[in-house]
């Protein structure tokens, strides 16, 4: 219904939105440059046990254990590089209106960051969901896609109602000879010894 170039691009909403996501994905690699020109301290939660203790090395804290670790910055660099990375393809992906690319980086994003990647996951998949509607119905909006696919099931249905014009057709298409049934194959049919006794 729709070309291939329509369904692989990106329209002007999706655009504007896949530059914001690389826009935060930019923003989030630039605060975590600065930890990696310094060591820096960094603070890891855990929930207690039941009897309010906590593992070696944490502390309890507002009902919280919690523990304060020196991390170099060499332990920053590839979390650093692959959010700068994916977020620099993400905005060329969107430049080039290239839907595919756009999508792979913002679900990779999404995964790679856990929580903080949830909006990049929403991306990804609201890509994807509209693309299979394009391909599908021809359109990417949900009211759109939806009406479409009524209209199909309603086609569909008046199909299945009127079996006299399918009967109509089937007749005419029927040759004269093929009512005949055809004789049986001596090729095919071995003859049969008599049985001794």
């Amino acid at each position: 219904m729709v070309p291939r170039q329509v369904v692989l691009g990106i329209d002007k909403t999706e655009r504007g939105i896949s530059f914001v996501a690389g826009a935060i994905a930019l923003f989030l690699a630039l605060l975590i440059s600065p930890h990696l020109f310094k060591n820096s301290y960094v603070t890891d939660t855990l929930k207690p046990s039941k009897s309010n203790s906590c593992v070696s090395g944490y502390h309890l804290l507002n009902h919280l254990c919690s523990r304060t670790r020196l991390t170099h910055p060499s332990d920053w660099l590839p979390q650093f590089l692959e959010i700068l990375i994916v977020g620099l393809a993400i905005v060329a992906f969107a430049w080039w209106r290239k839907r595919a690319g756009v999508a792979v980086g913002a679900l990779f994003l999404g995964l790679a960051l856990g929580t903080v990647g949830l909006p990049f996951l929403f991306l990804g998949g609201w890509l994807i969901i509209r693309a299979l509607r394009l391909q599908k119905y021809g359109d990417a909006t949900f009211r759109g896609s939806s009406a479409q696919a009524r209209e199909q099931a309603k086609a569909r249905r008046q199909e299945k109602r009127s079996p006299s014009t399918k009967s109509k057709t089937r007749t005419k298409t029927k040759s004269p000879t093929s009512s005949v049934a055809p004789s049986a194959s001596k090729r095919y049919t071995p003859k049969q010894q008599p049985r001794k006794r």
